[in-house]
């Protein structure tokens, strides 16, 4: 009988299944060919401590050690861009991410390519890094391994049904004492399944296009450019750009493809401030991410069902977020002691969902 059956093969199942593994027999199924297949594999992977709203924050922090000893972090830094006419936008993105303000001159120096007559204000920060989002993963799926557990692809789950214990129906069929549902888009779908009460899960589309180094430039060293008010955002990806307009449309969940309207609209505001036009979209693509009414995480046994366990709605958050995040969804599911802190836990739990 395994303990604890992952749906999910994403950074959301892979980070709950190593954590889980420490307690029992874990097994990840994952209904793609590949792990991390729809948004883990499609992610801007950056870790910036102010991002998100404050129980996320909370998980950025506590995440941050494990992050950094693991050495899955590199140095990329954070450079926010605002026209004269977004001071507001700017200010008050400054202020949410704990940016400094710096000279235009200062950006130009170190971004050669913005415009001095296109932007009016920029902030900076050096406390932004990239995530080797891949090695982090393998590290997780590793660790289930190493604890006894399975990580199998090509498992679509079909149905599940409970007498006593679960049984999920894929490409075999399972028996567990406990379900984590970390179906990234998929999730209320996989709650349904169970005859537990959804979540209201909201897959949101964000596009990407990668376009050559500006000029032929060298980026390796150039910061994350976000627009003012989340418009866009530029980051340098083995030695190219990638440029991204920054969307949240509310979709269903489906392997989701850029949209060329949306696209195209992100990389004009991107080409405003700049000097540098975009003459060519080498590749483009988009992933889900997903989000509850509230726009936090959702971690922990549903209320009505205590064996039916949520790793969901991460969102944005999901690889940054994920040390932590898991962790609590292991404390939780063994009725461990957890080192945050109250209002975070319960900002996170479905508890706060049921009404």
């Amino acid at each position: 009988m395994i303990d604890f059956l992952v749906i999910g093969g994403g950074i959301a199942g892979l980070s709950a299944g190593a954590r889980l593994s420490e307690h029992g027999h874990v097994v990840v199924l994952e209904a793609e060919d590949a792990l991390g297949y729809h948004t883990s594999g499609r992610s801007a992977a950056l870790f910036e401590k102010g991002y998100g709203p404050p129980s996320v924050k909370a998980l950025n922090a506590a995440s941050e050690g494990y992050l950094r000893s693991h050495g899955y972090l590199s140095p990329r830094g954070l450079m926010l861009i605002a026209g004269p006419d977004q001071r507001d936008a700017f200010l008050e993105d400054q202020a949410d991410l704990r940016l400094t303000a710096i000279p235009v001159e200062e950006a130009i120096s170190r971004v050669p390519i913005l415009n001095p007559q296109s932007v009016g204000f920029a902030a900076n920060s050096d406390f932004a890094f990239d995530i080797d989002t891949d090695r982090m993963m393998q590290g997780f799926a590793r660790v289930i391994r190493t604890n006894g557990g399975l990580v199998l692809t090509r498992q679509k789950v079909k149905r599940i049904t409970k007498a006593g214990h679960w049984v999920v129906e894929a490409a075999e069929v399972f028996e567990a004492k406990s379900l984590v549902n970390a179906a990234g888009a998929w999730v209320d779908e996989i709650a349904t399944l169970a005859n537990v009460a959804p979540i209201g899960i909201e897959p949101r589309r964000r596009s990407v296009a990668r376009i050559p180094a500006p000029a032929g430039q060298d980026v390796t060293a150039w910061p994350l450019m976000l627009g003012a008010g989340e418009g866009w955002y530029a980051k340098p990806d083995a030695g190219k750009l990638i440029v991204s307009p920054c969307e949240a449309d509310p979709t269903f969940p489906h392997d989701a493809f850029a949209d060329d309207m949306v696209l195209a609209e992100g990389l004009a505001r991107y080409e405003e401030m700049v000097t540098e036009p975009v003459t060519r979209v080498e590749t483009n693509w988009a992933g889900l991410r997903s989000f509850a009414p509230d726009g936090t995480l959702v971690l922990g046994p549903d209320p009505a069902e205590p064996t039916f366990i949520w790793s969901a709605a991460q969102g944005g958050y999901g690889f940054q977020t994920a040390p932590a995040a898991s962790q609590l969804v292991a404390d939780l599911a063994i009725g461990a002691q957890s080192e945050l802190d109250a209002s975070s836990i319960s900002a996170l739990r479905p508890e706060r969902l049921r009404g």
